[in-house]
């Protein structure tokens, strides 16, 4: 038997770093998907007593055998029940942990590890100790701020839950889980985060499970139902940076300027309000006017968050480029590199400004914003 699965990446529209300071944030799903295809072998199978991972976009694949994983993770009744999620205790992460050693990781992948270990604890907890391939292929680059590992956590999931559902549609192409499934998988989604991130704040794991676009302030998540076609140009900036290091730098310029820091929290607390109000009205404004309004919000934003310190050179170069071609870009997420979005008025052609940044060394895809969630296919 063979579920296919795929769940989308997220961006940050407005809010970012200022939701940690009590603003609120909108964040939206991306037509750039994660992929994940399950594969139960027959009892006759030459692979019908192993549990294999094969992540197709960097050529590596682990294997390992079901009395291996057996002995190795403790089974717990009160955490096995694919129906009640539950965290992965330390216990097992440092079972699963000697597990994921014995693959010998090459030393340049070993930031692989977490997911590696997340992919172990969901299996064992949702399916059980029985033999599979799983493979895995993503469209978003990793470790960019668009969602990367809550995409791999919601896609593995929706396939897992989506083996043993009875009432498969056979070949009928992409479609969407019930609302009490996505419910289930949201929450086992966000428990393969905690093994990645230790304390995410669960905004990336709801938005690719739901889709669309959600707004989030003080722990609060509210789903969000667009109106209007949004399309972006996502350009990586293929920089690293420090998440940690960033949202600290920004605790560190309120606590020296708390008035000042204040007055720009509330700031971007409206526009991630005013941006949120545009994307689902329903009244008569034109197309146009609303790109218009976004186009204005979204500048704003950015000045915000280069006024808290975490744009970067590279951010800079994406914006002065796209400004040229009289566009319009704010970072996306941490900032001090990683993504930058660039709205796209109806009608715009990119050719030339995706010329122009990909000639700098970026990377660049045209996306369509506030999609499909999480989607199987049997």
């Amino acid at each position: 038997m063979e579920v296919k699965a795929r769940a989308p990446g997220k961006i940050i529209l407005a809010g970012e770093h200022a939701v940690v300071h009590g603003s609120t944030a909108v964040a939206a799903a991306i037509d750039l998907y994660t992929y994940v295809t399950l594969t139960f072998p027959l009892q006759s199978a030459e692979n019908n007593d192993r549990l294999i991972l094969q992540l197709k976009d960097i050529s590596l694949e682990f294997s390992w055998s079901l009395a291996r994983v057996k002995e190795a993770i403790p089974y717990d009744s009160s955490t096995s029940c694919r129906s009640t999620p539950a965290s992965c205790t330390d216990e097992t992460l440092k079972s699963i942990a000697v597990l994921v050693e014995e693959q010998n990781l090459p030393k340049d992948k070993i930031w692989l590890s977490s997911g590696i270990s997340t992919f172990l604890y969901l299996y064992t907890r949702i399916i059980g100790f029985n033999p599979a391939t799983v493979v895995i292929n993503s469209e978003l680059p990793y470790g960019s701020g668009l969602g990367s590992s809550a995409a791999l956590c919601v896609a593995l999931t929706a396939a897992l839950l989506a083996s043993s559902i009875s009432d498969k549609t056979r070949g009928s192409g992409w479609s969407s889980l019930d609302e009490t499934n996505l419910e289930l998988l949201n929450k086992w989604a966000f428990e393969g985060e905690k093994i990645i991130h230790g304390k995410p704040s669960g905004i990336d794991n709801t938005v690719s499970a739901y889709g669309n676009m959600i707004k989030f302030c003080s722990g609060e998540i509210t789903r969000l139902q667009s109106n209007m076609p949004l399309r972006m140009l996502i350009t990586n900036t293929r920089v690293g940076r420090n998440t940690k290091a960033l949202v600290s730098g920004v605790s560190q310029r309120a606590v020296r300027h708390p008035d000042v820091m204040k007055s720009v929290f509330n700031a971007v607390d409206s526009i991630s309000k005013e941006l949120a109000a545009i994307i689902q009205s329903k009244d008569e404004t034109s197309v146009t006017e609303k790109e218009e309004s976004i186009k204005e919000l979204m500048e704003m934003n950015q000045g915000l968050l280069q006024s808290m310190g975490v744009s970067h050179s590279s951010i800079e170069t994406v914006i002065q480029t796209t400004v040229k071609h009289k566009l319009v870009s704010k970072l996306t997420g941490a900032g001090g590199g990683g993504c930058v979005l660039t709205l796209l008025p109806t009608g715009t052609v990119v050719d030339k400004v995706v010329e122009e940044l990909e000639s700098s060394g970026f990377q660049c895809f045209t996306a369509s914003i506030g999609g499909n969630g999480a989607q199987v296919c049997f």
